[in-house]
């Protein structure tokens, strides 16, 4: 079994490794027989292959396309409403909040995650006990089975697997597309709150594994385009996102890192895979842009986790519970500028999330086999993408329940 555990978080039995590979075969041949590459190979098999992490910045790009920087801000921090609508970078947050002494709610800290609701949801259908105790772990307390498995669900080893799969998934995933739970009318948000009030793992119906695996295999082929004096360079972003028709993908951070990665790799004959273990990861945090009364924050404000050896999937950002300071006590220093830390897109903007490939040798390219693409009839003018009418949408909705209830302006929590 070529992968194992994301970030190896989890020591699993060899029949729960197997079915996450599984998950992780399924996906991809169902997208191989449109996109499949020699140029991509779902795990390596080249020994001289190397390690190479593809990084991107985790705060939602669209809403800032689209409108300006201070509205992505508002409406990425706008609570789950915020999260289900755009947090679509293979990275989302929640910010925790709790009462001051004076009783006044204000934000404690930031949750980000960056894990698979497919690895979750595998645990959900075949190991109920492991998947509570990873749970557990995370928040600090264990759940009820019912925040997991729903109304009534007192002893999930008493349901078959399928019955537990739906029933995770209606609670805690949504249906992830996945044609079965579509069939079983689980809805693509889900019901439950443990997942809407912590950031345990994404939830967003982009951030998917065979989201992932899509982009990369988009990629994965030598895109080239003519020189002045007819010979081959690779193709810009603008020329290999309309390819297809998809467009809009150029107007996200995640999508065009991923697919630009793979093409300049498959443009020097280099074959592209998912290093062992596959998985979204937090490669980096830009913490020094924060300060806390004048100096750096503590570092028990800054953890780490779901993950070893750099390959993280979990960042706590803020004081714990039995701290008495809150989130708000830390300062955003950006040039002149210093103002309190109240939500989650200020620290994902910092946070370089992706996941690690590994990319073969270089070898000869046929000429037969470079993808030569025309001159674009202009750039992605991404301000003018559909997405956009839906985040003015969101604005809208956003501004007005603002003007109804002004208190409820701060951030409750983190597409």
């Amino acid at each position: 079994m070529p992968f194992s555990a994301p970030g190896g978080a989890d020591d699993l039995p060899p029949d729960l490794l197997g079915r996450w590979n599984e998950e992780i075969q399924t996906r991809f041949a169902q997208l191989e027989p449109g996109l499949g590459s020699r140029f991509f190979r779902l795990e390596a098999t080249d020994p001289a292959a190397q390690r190479v992490p593809v990084t991107w910045f985790g705060n939602p790009a669209e809403p800032g396309f689209c409108l300006d920087a201070t509205t992505a801000r508002r409406l990425s921090d706008w609570g789950v409403r915020g999260r289900r609508a755009l947090h679509n970078e293979y990275c989302e947050y929640a910010v925790i909040t709790a009462p001051d002494s004076e009783g006044r709610l204000r934000p404690k800290r930031v949750q980000v995650t960056t894990e698979l609701p497919e690895y979750h949801l595998m645990l959900a259908t075949h190991a109920p006990r492991l998947l509570r105790e990873v749970i557990s772990k995370i928040l600090g307390s264990e759940p009820r089975w019912e925040e997991l498995y729903g109304p009534g669900a007192t002893d999930p080893e008493q349901l078959g697997p399928k019955q537990r799969r739906v029933r995770f998934a209606r609670q805690l995933t949504g249906n992830c597309g996945e044609r079965d739970l579509v069939e079983a009318n689980v809805p693509s948000a889900p019901a439950g709150s443990l997942n809407a009030v912590n950031a345990l793992f994404m939830a967003h119906p982009i951030n998917g594994l065979d989201d992932l695996i899509y982009i990369v295999l988009f990629g994965a082929r030598p895109y080239a385009r003519r020189t002045a004096s007819g010979g081959l360079e690779p193709a810009g972003r603008d020329q290999i996102f309309r390819v297809g028709g998809t467009e809009a993908l150029a107007c996200r951070h995640a999508d065009p890192a991923a697919a630009l990665a793979a093409a300049g790799a498959a443009f020097q004959g280099r074959t592209v895979s998912f290093a062992d273990p596959l998985g979204m990861y937090i490669h980096r945090f830009a913490s020094d842009v924060f300060l806390f009364e004048g100096g750096p924050v503590p570092d028990p404000w800054i953890r780490l986790g779901r993950g070893a050896n750099g390959l993280h999937q979990r960042l706590e950002f803020g004081p714990g519970d039995d701290d008495p300071h809150f989130l708000d006590e830390i300062t955003l220093v950006e040039g002149d500028l210093e103002e309190p830390l109240t939500g989650g897109y200020d620290v994902v903007r910092r946070v370089e999330v992706g996941p690690v490939a590994a990319v073969g040798a270089p070898s000869p390219v046929g000429d037969d086999e470079f993808v030569v693409l025309p001159d674009p009839p202009g750039p992605i003018r991404c301000g003018e993408a559909r997405v956009c009418d839906s985040i003015r949408q969101l604005k809208a909705a956003f501004d007005a329940a603002h003007e109804r209830i002004p208190s409820a302006a701060g951030p409750r929590g983190g597409r």
